[in-house]
């Protein structure tokens, strides 16, 4: 099922046509698998909430192709104002890789990318409280947990800390 590593491509997203939004849909309902609480109310909300995504941060929006395929994307947002840290930072507003391609490292590449688009802002994101495995993922990457709302944890990424990247 999934191909080697150097077959997956991470590149911006030109435009969200219709077919392009419906396997973003796709992808978004199926991460959030067993994890409705998290995913919104359906494929109406997730059609909405994409297209503010890319309506917010066009440029930060990448995508993980094999070929043609969408496998995966993060929504890397450069210019978001938290009411938590009270100015501009850095934003994951959403981010998930399809379940059949998980664990090939293309979360990992869609990070590194993100993390490179927002080199030296701190970054916030929001991640499902009994989502773990997120919750470590974000570790990986110098994340802390800095508190909760709701069923959400705010985790933040400081960028001054010098934060010894995970091995490639």
């Amino acid at each position: 099922m999934m191909a080697e590593k150097e077959k997956v491509r991470i590149e911006k997203l030109q435009k969200l046509d219709q077919e392009t939004l419906e396997r973003l849909v796709e992808i978004y309902m199926n991460a959030y698998e067993g994890m409705r609480e998290y995913g919104g109310e359906g494929e109406s909300y997730a059609k909405r909430y994409l297209r503010w995504c890319w309506s917010k941060a066009k440029d930060g929006f990448f995508v993980a192709k094999i070929g043609d395929e969408i496998v995966g994307f993060i929504v890397c947002d450069d210019d978001w104002y938290s009411r938590y840290e009270g100015r501009t930072v850095g934003a994951i507003h959403e981010f998930a890789v399809d379940k059949r391609y998980q664990g090939h490292g293309i979360g990992h590449r869609l990070m590194e990318k993100c993390l490179e688009y927002l080199k030296g802002k701190d970054i916030e994101l929001w991640v499902g409280e009994k989502n773990e495995r997120a919750k470590r993922f974000y570790e990986e990457y110098g994340f802390r947990d800095v508190g909760k709302h709701g069923i959400w944890v705010r985790m933040v990424r400081r960028a001054e800390k010098v934060i010894k990247e995970r091995e490639k």
